[in-house]
């Protein structure tokens, strides 16, 4: 009887017009498919009219067979036949209209039947099309860093000038939109931002040096994708979520705070300026957070997702130390500067965290390429999105230039 009855709970919401339509930028990546997996638990709620992903063949053709989008997106144009290949082996009778590249992702960003835009692409590739989709009204639902620490006084003029407000999906941002439903803009004293401390929150400072990639894969708390972890074990991604959390709640950059909390059960607390902390807790799922966003304003159940409380032996807070995480101060630098400066560091870091990947730089080494990055870069104010474009670009090329002359004084060292 239960699936008879989810069946006519889904058809009797479809039928009140209640669905609403996503288009999802980074389909195929971990929030991408952790956004399809909170779509098929609340069945009913939700369609998927068009899906942007890189070059994942095999799980964007099984996301069209499931979810029938009307527009789909793929890395380059050679992805296309490849793509058309598969769902055909796979009996899809109806092919999606495939789009490729820059214009493949403002076509799935933009698309006119979509309600709620998934900004979950990795770097800077789902920026131009966030933007658009911003500027159009729709509701966005933001995972994807870079837009706001590239671009967040371009996105959040767009943002206010449609009258929209873009809903976080990192869980520490997802948090702290949550606790201030508690409070007033004008009662905030500080925000407070958790770090788990990843895997290197207790190594000797002198073994960081010789830190692996898998190493520094291997995060105590979270499964995420390659780039994030590695800011993680950084800290980098603290630094970049102060400047997204600069522009999401329009704070001053000394509101915001990081603290180390191993347990990731807090995910962000706001302090009130009556001294009062209001705090998130739950599981370490990302589930969660993008639920909260897709259903804003609403709370919907969910039988799958719960804190453990019988687990929760004890909660641990430290001071995020500067030394041990020297990106922190960088970021919080860009931060103050402004202008290029932001988008600067997370190209460099980009670039820093691929070659350390790669082997082709050590571990310390990522800082270093970001500081290096941010002393060559110009003080500039962006006026349109080429400007971050070309920011960004620019920024690239240097890092890759740092990156080639450390590995030449490695090589010379050996």
């Amino acid at each position: 009887m239960l699936p008879l009855f989810r069946h006519l709970k889904s058809q009797l919401i479809a039928a009140r017009g209640f669905v609403r339509q996503l288009a999802i930028l980074g389909s195929t990546g971990s929030i991408g498919r952790q956004c399809l997996s909170v779509v098929e638990s609340l069945a009913g709620r939700f369609g998927v009219v068009a899906l942007a992903a890189g070059g994942n063949l095999v799980e964007l053709a099984g996301q069209i067979k499931k979810h029938k989008p009307e527009v789909v997106s793929v890395g380059d144009s050679n992805r296309v036949d490849e793509l058309v290949a598969m769902l055909r082996e796979k009996g899809v009778a109806r092919l999606p209209a495939i789009h490729h590249g820059r214009e493949g992702m403002l076509a799935v960003g933009t698309h006119s039947k979509a309600d709620i835009v998934v900004s979950a692409a990795v770097g800077v590739v789902g920026l131009e099309a966030t933007y658009e989709a911003v500027k159009l009204g729709k509701t966005v639902a933001l995972s994807n860093k870079e837009v706001l620490v590239a671009a967040g006084e371009l996105v959040m003029a767009a943002a206010k000038k449609a009258g929209r407000e873009l809903l976080p999906v990192d869980s520490e941002h997802n948090a702290v939109h949550q606790c201030l439903r508690g409070g007033t803009h004008g009662e905030i004293r500080r925000l407070v931002l958790t770090a788990s401390g990843g895997p290197f929150r207790k190594t000797p400072l002198v073994a960081l040096a010789s830190a692996t990639p898998e190493q520094a894969l291997a995060h105590p708390n979270w499964r995420m994708g390659n780039r994030i972890t590695i800011d993680s074990a950084t800290m980098m991604n603290k630094g970049f979520e102060i400047i997204e959390a600069r522009w999401l709640f329009g704070v001053r950059p000394d509101q915001i705070d990081v603290v180390v909390h191993p347990q990731s059960t807090v995910h962000s607390m706001v302090e009130f300026v009556d001294g009062s902390v209001l705090a998130q807790l739950g599981p370490t799922d990302m589930r969660m957070p993008i639920q909260y966003a897709l259903t804003y304003p609403e709370r919907l159940a969910s039988n799958d997702l719960a804190l453990d409380w019988t687990r929760l032996k004890r909660l641990d807070f430290a001071k995020a130390s500067a030394r041990r995480f020297p990106c922190l101060r960088l970021a919080r630098e860009a931060m103050k500067k402004g202008g290029a400066f932001p988008c600067a560091l997370n190209a460099a870091d980009e670039i820093a965290v691929a070659a350390f990947l790669e082997r082709q730089l050590p571990f310390l080494g990522i800082p270093e390429v970001i500081e290096r990055v941010l002393v060559r870069t110009p003080r500039v104010r962006f006026e349109r999105m080429e400007d971050v474009l070309t920011a960004d670009a620019e920024a690239r090329r240097m890092a890759r230039e740092e990156v080639a002359k450390l590995a030449v004084t490695a090589a010379a060292a050996s």
